[in-house]
């Protein structure tokens, strides 16, 4: 199976991605700004994730994958920790609704063996309730780290090499692909960074490899609809070439 980006038809005449993955990043620093604790920052972008999911819908965006927890993120305070995973919670059980509603299907990616089993009895309810739907798909990216996933993916391949079920001469990119957390969901077309900083952070390393990238000095607990619009426009003047040149290049 092919994972390269693909994207939307156009959409009141802009070219939509289909697949838009977000780096939230900035949350702490809005709040050290206005003086508060990090957890009224962690409160302010759970709004901006809200109202993220709302523009996705409203464009015509398909894929949503939302950099939700790292890897490296088991690092922080225990009290941060504690109430990023209660925030979690409690966005499962309010917005519950509004996936129903939309027909949105939710998905995980990571290592959710990490997480508490209450909330991860949560996620896999919610899970199931919408594995059928079809309108769109949010993807939470918790205990995620990207170099984890292609280790995963190797250990995977090397079991069934080891047992015989395949020959270590066949794997190939698209095998290797297969192996990944969600191998069926297409790799991200546009992936949106906030707050300024220019690092990917272990976000996706192999499904980014020729997805557009779009950095906004926007902190997340800000970032909103005009500014996930601006990020759209940003992307539809941009000629995707996948390692080729342009269609107007070669004329």
């Amino acid at each position: 199976m092919s994972r390269k980006t693909t994207t939307a038809p156009p959409r009141n005449g802009i070219c939509v991605p289909r697949h838009v993955a977000v780096i939230m990043d900035g949350n702490g620093r809005w709040a050290r700004q206005r003086g508060l604790p990090r957890r009224k920052g962690h409160e302010a972008g759970a709004e901006s994730v809200r109202a993220i999911i709302r523009a996705c819908r409203d464009h015509g965006v398909t894929f949503l994958t939302l950099y939700a927890f790292s890897l490296e993120n088991w690092k922080r305070p225990q009290p941060e920790i504690r109430h990023l995973m209660s925030l979690l919670t409690r966005f499962l059980r309010s917005d519950e609704a509004e996936l129903h509603k939309h027909r949105l299907r939710l998905r995980i990616i990571g290592r959710i063996t990490d997480l508490p089993a209450a909330i991860r009895r949560e996620l896999e309810r919610v899970m199931a309730d919408t594995r059928t739907y079809d309108k769109g798909q949010l993807i939470l990216a918790l205990s995620y780290g990207a170099r984890a996933e292609i280790v995963d993916a190797a250990k995977a391949l090397a079991c069934k090499a080891r047992t015989g079920e395949l020959d270590p001469e066949t794997i190939d990119e698209a095998m290797l692909a297969r192996h990944l957390y969600a191998p069926d969901i297409p790799d991200p077309d546009l992936l949106i960074r906030t707050s300024g900083e220019m690092r990917i952070s272990n976000f996706l390393l192999w499904q980014i490899s020729y997805t557009e990238l779009y950095v906004s000095d926007v902190m997340w607990p800000d970032f909103r609809e005009p500014h996930f619009a601006e990020a759209l426009r940003a992307y539809a003047a941009r000629g995707r070439r996948f390692g080729g040149i342009e269609q107007a290049a070669k004329a």
